[in-house]
Parts: C-alpha cells; sequence; structure tokens
C-alpha cells in the first residue's frame, strides 16, 4: 500500500512540474512571438498606429488616453474649467492670454485637439504679422522631433504656430521617448539636454531608472522662449530657467537677472511671471523622488495580460489605479491611502486659494494707486513683490499634483508667497493713505468669471464675431489681392 502511495504521489508530483515547465515555456514563446516586430519602423515615426502593430498591449493602454471619465476630489481628465471655479485668477491673469480660458488638461491623447481648440490662440491678424510661435507645438507631437530632424531647431523655433499646422497631427506618443531600435527610453526635445548642459551635468550618464522620470521632464516642466538668440530675431527657444537651479528661488533669480517677464500686468503694471508646469522640478523635491520612485513607476504602473509583463500606458493619475500603483510599496488600505492624498492637497490648496485671493486684491489696489498718481518709484518695490508672490503661487498651482509630489515644498512656497504679498499690500495701503484714500479700494465681484472678464475687457463672444468676419470678408480680399499663401495659414489657424 505505502508503495502504491509513493508511486501516486510521484506521478502527481511529475505531472505538476511538467505542467510548470510547460507553462514557462509556453509563456517564453508567447513572448518571443508578442515582440516579434511585425514592421521596420525607420527614423522619428510619428505614427503610433504603426508602432502598435509591434507593441500592441501598449498601444491599446495608450489610446485609454483619450477617455475623460476619471474625477477625483480635486483634478479629473475631462473638461474642467478652472476659471469657472476660481474666478480670480482672471485678475491674476489680466493682460495674459490664460484670462481668457484655462481648463484642466485632458490625457495625452488629445494634446493636439487640446491646442486647435483653445481660445487662447487664435485672433484675425493682418497679412504677415506675428501669431503664436511655433515653438508652442514643442510638447504636444512626435511631430515635432521630426521637423526638428528635417529642418533644423533653429528653423522649427523660428516659425509661427499656423505655418505648422498641416504638420503637427499626430498627439503624444511612442516616438517622444523610445527609439526605434532598441526600444530604450531617449531624450527627443533639446531643451532639456541643453538644460543639464547649463546646470553643468550629462544627461547621458542617467540611470534607466531616472530615465523614466527624465522622458517625463522633456514637457512636464517650467519653461521661458528666448529670443534673444544673435542673429536669431524670429526664433523663439524652448529654455528651462535651469542655470542657478531647479528651486523656485533659483529660477526666480534667474528670470530677475535677465529681467524677463512674460508680459506686464495692466492693472498693477507689474511685470509678470507665468509658471507654466513645474512638475518635474517639484517631484524632485517630494519623498518619492529621495525614495528612487520614478514618475513611471506610479503614473505608468507595470500591468500583467496574457502572461506578459508590460508597462501600462494609459498615463493618468496613480488614484485611479491604486492596486497597481501604489501597492507595490504600500499595504494600507485604498481608501486610506486616497484619503492621505487628499488631506495633503487640500492643505496645499487651501493655501493657494487663500493667496491668490490676496494678490488679485493686490493688482486691483496698485491700479488704484495709479489711477490716483501714484509715482514709479512709490510703486517699485510693491511690483517686485506682486510678481514674487504670483510667481510661488502660480508654481504650485500650474503644477500637475503638487499638493501630493511634494507637499512639504508646496506648503513652504505658498507661505514664503503669502508673507510677500501681505509685506506689499501694508506698502500699497501706506501709498494710498499718501495720496488720500483711507478706505478700502472697491472692488468688482472676486466670485464672477464674467463680471471679471468684463472688468478686463475680454469679450470672448466679440472675438468670435471678429472671427467670422474675418473668415467671411478679409480672406477673399486677401485672395483677390494674391495672398493666397497668408490666408491659407490665417484660416487654418483660425479654424
Amino acid at each position: 500500500m505505502k508503495n502504491w502511495l509513493l508511486f501516486i504521489t510521484t506521478v502527481l508530483v511529475v505531472f505538476l512540474l511538467a505542467m510548470l515547465a510547460y507553462s514557462i515555456m509556453d509563456r517564453k514563446t508567447e513572448a518571443r512571438f508578442a515582440y516579434q516586430a511585425k514592421v521596420e519602423i525607420e527614423g522619428i515615426e510619428p505614427r503610433d498606429t504603426l508602432w502598435g502593430l509591434n507593441y500592441p498591449r501598449q498601444y491599446q493602454s495608450y489610446q485609454k488616453t483619450q477617455d475623460t471619465t476619471f474625477k477625483s476630489k480635486y483634478n479629473t481628465s475631462g473638461f474642467r474649467d478652472a476659471l469657472e471655479e476660481q474666478p480670480e485668477m482672471i485678475i491674476l491673469w489680466a493682460g495674459y492670454a490664460f484670462s481668457k480660458g484655462y481648463n484642466q488638461p485632458r490625457g495625452h491623447n488629445h494634446a493636439v485637439r487640446d491646442v486647435l481648440s483653445s481660445v487662447r490662440i487664435g485672433a484675425p491678424m493682418k497679412p504677415g504679422a506675428g501669431v503664436m510661435p511655433s515653438t508652442c507645438w514643442t510638447c504636444k507631437s512626435p511631430d515635432v522631433p521630426r521637423l526638428m530632424s528635417e529642418i533644423g531647431v533653429t528653423e522649427f523655433y523660428s516659425q509661427k504656430l499656423s505655418d505648422l499646422g498641416s504638420q503637427v497631427i499626430n498627439p503624444i506618443g511612442c516616438a517622444d521617448c523610445h527609439n526605434p531600435k532598441t526600444m530604450n527610453l531617449t531624450i527627443t526635445r533639446p531643451a532639456l539636454i541643453e538644460a543639464f548642459q547649463a546646470m553643468g551635468k550629462d544627461i547621458n550618464q542617467a540611470s534607466h531608472q531616472e530615465m523614466r522620470s527624465l522622458v517625463c521632464a522633456q514637457c512636464h516642466v517650467e519653461y521661458y522662449f528666448d529670443k534673444s538668440k544673435p542673429g536669431k530675431p524670429d526664433a523663439q527657444y524652448l529654455t528651462f530657467p535651469w542655470k542657478n537651479g531647479m528651486t523656485v528661488d533659483s529660477m526666480e533669480a534667474y528670470y530677475d537677472n535677465i529681467d524677463f517677464a512674460d508680459w506686464v500686468h495692466p492693472l498693477s503694471k507689474a511685470k509678470m511671471l507665468k509658471a507654466q508646469h513645474p512638475d518635474h522640478e517639484i517631484y524632485s523635491m517630494g519623498v518619492h523622488a529621495k525614495r528612487g520612485v520614478s514618475c513611471a513607476d506610479c503614473h505608468m504602473p507595470y500591468r500583467t495580460e496574457g502572461g506578459q509583463k508590460f508597462t501600462d500606458h494609459h498615463i493618468g493619475s496613480p488614484l485611479s489605479n491604486v492596486e497597481n500603483s501604489c501597492f507595490v510599496c504600500h499595504r494600507e488600505k485604498v481608501s486610506d491611502l486616497v484619503a492621505d492624498v487628499y488631506e495633503r492637497q487640500g492643505k496645499v490648496k487651501e493655501g493657494t486659494m487663500k493667496l491668490q485671493r490676496q494678490i488679485a486684491m493686490a493688482h486691483l489696489e496698485a491700479e488704484k494707486a495709479w489711477q490716483l498718481g501714484a509715482t514709479e518709484a512709490q510703486m517699485k518695490d510693491i511690483l517686485t513683490g506682486i510678481r514674487h508672490a504670483q510667481w510661488r503661487w502660480d508654481y504650485v498651482a500650474a503644477s500637475h499634483g503638487a499638493g501630493f509630489h511634494a507637499p512639504l515644498e508646496s506648503s513652504r512656497i505658498i507661505n514664503t508667497g503669502t508673507s510677500i504679498i501681505q509685506e506689499s499690500r501694508i506698502k500699497l495701503a501706506r501709498v494710498l493713505a499718501a495720496l488720500g484714500h483711507n478706505k478700502p479700494v472697491e472692488m468688482p465681484d472676486l466670485n464672477s468669471k464674467s463680471a471679471l472678464q468684463a472688468y478686463i475687457g475680454v469679450d470672448l463672444e466679440k472675438e468670435k464675431l471678429a472671427k467670422a468676419d474675418f473668415l467671411e470678408q478679409v480672406v477673399p480680399q486677401w485672395l483677390k489681392e494674391g495672398k493666397a499663401r497668408e490666408a491659407k495659414k490665417q484660416v487654418n489657424y483660425l479654424q
């Protein structure tokens, strides 16, 4: 009897081992078949559909970035009118295109469409007059590195947005981050390479894990357009202000030293800075970066499908995929992890909301001071304070996930901005008193988008009518005058 039990047990063990070996061999065979190249990708290929033939799982997951249904407590992957929710920003951005429209960003698949549909980019122009530069396309499409390769980086930066509208058609995709021959992560935007050089670093020394963040840092950063290149008056070079460091203070000093301003505020007359989206800089100061966690670890976690492990290219909030994103390191309940995120985001959000209202009031108080006859000498330090306070507010507010990526640093930035604007408003009160105004400055309704846009002179309906008139009347006249090229550019730009 014992011999029979031993025999049966041995047969069962052999059978299970054979099944395991077969499964392993089958998975290896499937892996070789799954990643067998079906098409040869040459050069900078901007069409994801071709890459998808070789890497279908990654391609199919990337297509999910079209999904706009995700919503968290403070963010969404769909349309949300930020100006409607926080109208005070209209005063902060008076004189700048963001006061016309500012929506929360959608997924990467919408990048080109969202540029073309933005109310910030279009206005009827005279023949030959300037419009937004082609530099604005830089982060939106793999057609950009293709064009840079074909016509040269300087020539690309020298074009207008409308000049390349028929060329930039593919949204952010595979060629932005991958070498088609090796599939290694690669940097395709010269601005990041140049920023490392300015800091005395060699980006080629970055590890694979660091590259899992640096490919994101090609775009998710603070930047400005440098128009000072010798002999290149039309070129607007995408530049990261990292020469002195990546902190909010070092970049502020950089901008102050070169006397740079994105625009002059029409109410306060302060020379303003517009933060873009310094995600990489703030992430670098958080606990996850210090622990060696990359952007891709949380926003593009690994998945297993059909026995194959691959990187999920449905790039989005980790809160939409907590099990794959967070559970690699954390063992708390999903509800506890999400509550932690919301707690940090909420505290930072509270600070930014209070700061933005104070800055809005400072702009309006400065406007009143100018109306009463304030001098430039009286206003100099006040305007610098408004500039620096708003820069700090925008640095946190414009960063995607700043409330969680580095909540301590974000809170420090907001606290210093609050201190600066409070001191500036005290100085403003003294100037107003010296000019005979000893009562609070009358404010427009800071809780109404329509009221504030009317106050600063934004009339979107009028602009729409102006565009329609332009298309119906001016374009035909240009065609009669032999200006077909200018007409075509402007029609593409406005439509």
